[in-house]
């Protein structure tokens, strides 16, 4: 797990000023790596590589980065190749001086190309430089567990972990405005834009190439929802339990001890349990609690866990003044504004973790990938209910039937005001428009956002186009909402997971994101992934053996939910009032701050707009109103550059 960095001349013309340039964006990305740093200049002068490195596997000098081959090719690389192993064994064991899977990489490509990306099991972003070709390849995992930003300046080609790193290099810092409007309605932006103009995301499964000037971009994988009718409940169970164990059992490769974050929640209760056995001596297990109320309090589930698995669990009480003292480092490590609260205990957690661990295994993925998300059962009740007007029950499109789901709907129960507000404009839409009613916020913010200034731009056709893939078939609305949320959800997610371990130098791994487990899961139908009505039944029935009974029956899920309300009514108070009220937070052009003061004494319990646009504005302020230091960052010696 490392940082890393690069720059292309895009036609392979000399870069003036490439040695100070490069270091600037190693020391904007130190936190990511604080075990080594290094940088490769080609002798041409064309193009060059930064690493900041964390030693995970191979942790003597053999692993450094960037790192050659005997072709003259050179990788700079972030994240672990599980079955480095393997690979390994079936390239050549004489093709090796080392034991990193860095090198199985460079080994990958000189025997497969572009197709390596294929034979890779883990999470990665890497950049390469081939000699022979003279080629610029860059490739990013299955998921997005690790990023990779680009961007054009004046002809050429930057790339980094961070999109700080970028910001030196850009012509201006300015907010992109159909990102803007995506973040709004969704809280993450679509088809690998991002909320800095001109600054590009490389997509997850996707490659990008530069050579003879020309940048190009391809998907190299893809999920199909092929579902098989032909095995039974049992089957997907037992088959789910075997996936699941390898998959963990290979996430545990390291030559560093390995933790895991325990919140008390099904799906890191099941990793943790499930890496348990395979580790030796003390296994240390991770939360974060809020002691303001039970509601905020998980650690007694986590306990229950940590008792049964025989783990050692460490807390955190993340308090208000944690708040006032860590939320600007947070957006500032982040590079993004987030609209949901997690990422704050978060950074707390992974605080804790970076103490006693180098690595931590996690839970995310399992709501995308099994449909854990209870807005799943409201769009999904309405339908069925749709279907019994229309006579169209079993035609295909609903295989879990209202009789069914109607006992689950307990789960509603604090819901109500979602119901309301979801019905009040009518019922049985098309399904990407009712879905897309449901995940819309942008109604919720009709009187603090400068709309007029945005322009004409829709989020819902760039959301039509990816809810309605052809990877998935129209019969199943339960695998349209998962997969939209697995495609764009789960990255944003993934963002904030990776910048919350990595501002700690900590590398957070999540098993539950192994392409063949993921893969197998597309061919289960609804009927059994849902099942009554039931979420995530299926992954609840494959975890049953291993979890006690208090969080396998849980009904209250709870998501690290954090007491925004109840701080925004003590100290945090002044903290926010002062943010939103100075000189520039006044003058924004796309946000009414006024406006925001104004509503901070309605903000419902869990309510996420006023910390949604909070967090706006102080992510202006950390890097749109500090443009001019990022640009600094150039003309700064290495050993001063920022790095908060």
């Amino acid at each position: 797990m490392c940082g890393i960095a690069g720059i292309l001349g895009t036609h392979l013309e000399y870069i003036p000023d490439l040695d100070p340039k490069l270091a600037v964006m190693q020391a904007l990305l130190r936190h990511r790596g604080p075990d080594g740093a290094g940088i490769w200049k080609h002798p041409n002068g064309h193009v060059g590589f930064a690493h900041q490195r964390l030693s995970i596997i191979d942790l003597s000098p053999a692993g450094a980065q960037p790192m050659t081959d005997s072709a003259g090719n050179w990788i700079t690389y972030n994240g672990e190749i599980y079955n480095y192993v393997e690979l390994r064994e079936e390239l050549g064991p004489d093709n090796f001086t080392g034991n990193s899977d860095t090198e199985v990489i460079l080994c990958a490509w000189r025997r497969w190309g572009r197709e390596c990306v294929s034979h890779f099991r883990g999470m990665f972003a890497f950049a390469l430089w081939d000699e022979r070709s003279r080629t610029l390849f860059c490739a990013r995992d299955r998921f997005g567990i690790k990023p990779l930003y680009y961007t054009l300046a004046g002809g050429t080609f930057y790339f980094a972990s961070e999109i700080k790193a970028l910001l030196p290099f850009v012509d201006s810092i300015d907010t992109d405005l159909e990102s803007f409007s995506e973040y709004l309605t969704f809280q993450f932006c679509l088809a690998g834009k991002t909320l800095f103009k001109g600054i590009c995301e490389l997509l997850p499964a996707h490659t990008l190439r530069i050579a003879n000037g020309t940048l190009e971009t391809g998907r190299y994988w893809e999920v199909y929802y092929e579902l098989d009718f032909s095995h039974t409940a049992r089957y997907f169970k037992e088959r789910l339990q075997e996936l699941l164990a390898d998959s963990v059992r290979i996430h545990l490769r390291s030559d560093v001890p390995v933790g895991a974050y325990v919140s008390g929640g099904l799906d890191s209760s099941v990793v943790a349990a499930l890496a348990r056995p395979h580790t030796k001596g003390v296994f240390l297990g991770f939360n974060g609690k809020f002691s303001v109320g039970s509601e905020y309090d998980e650690s007694h589930y986590a306990r229950g866990l940590a008792e049964r698995a025989g783990m050692e669990l460490l807390e955190v009480d993340i308090s208000s003044a944690d708040f006032i003292k860590y939320f600007r480092r947070v957006i500032y490590h982040l590079d993004y504004p987030v609209a949901g609260p997690g990422s704050f205990p978060q950074y707390m957690v992974s605080q804790l973790a970076a103490r006693h661990r180098k690595v931590v295994l996690g839970g995310q993925g399992g709501d995308e990938v099994f449909g854990g998300y209870t807005r799943y059962l409201i769009a999904y009740f309405e339908q069925c209910i749709k279907a019994a007007i229309d006579g169209t029950m079993n035609d295909g499109n609903f295989v879990v039937t209202y009789e069914s789901i109607i006992p689950n709907l307990t789960a509603l129960r604090n819901y109500k005001p979602l119901l309301q507000e979801f019905w009040r404009e009518g019922l049985f839409e098309d399904m990407d428009r009712r879905y897309f009613r449901l995940i819309d916020r942008a109604p919720h913010l009709a009187d603090e956002i400068r709309w007029e200034a945005l322009g004409d731009y829709s989020p819902f056709d760039t959301f039509r186009r990816v809810f309605n893939s052809d990877n998935v078939g129209k019969q199943s609305y339960f695998d349209l909402m998962t997969h939209f949320d697995f495609k764009t959800l789960l990255p944003a997610l993934l963002q904030v997971e990776d910048r919350m371990s990595m501002a700690h130098g900590l590398e957070s791994r999540v098993p539950l994101l192994d392409h063949s487990l993921v893969e197998f899961v597309a061919t289960i139908p609804a009927d059994v992934k849902f099942r009554s009505g039931a979420m995530k039944q299926v992954f609840k029935d494959a975890a049953q053996p291993y979890l006690p009974d208090v969080i396998i029956n849980r009904t209250d899920k709870m998501g690290f939910p954090t007491p925004w309300t109840e701080w925004l009514k003590g100290e945090v108070r002044d903290f926010v009032l002062d943010t939103l009220t100075s000189g520039r937070a006044l003058e924004r052009d796309l946000i009414d701050n006024r406006r925001v003061v104004q509503q901070i004494e309605s903000e419902s319990k869990f309510g996420r707009n006023i910390w949604g646009l909070f967090c706006l504005e102080v992510w202006q302020q950390e890097f749109q109103d500090k443009a001019a230091e990022f640009k600094q960052q150039v003309q700064l010696s290495p050993e001063n550059a920022e790095s908060r």
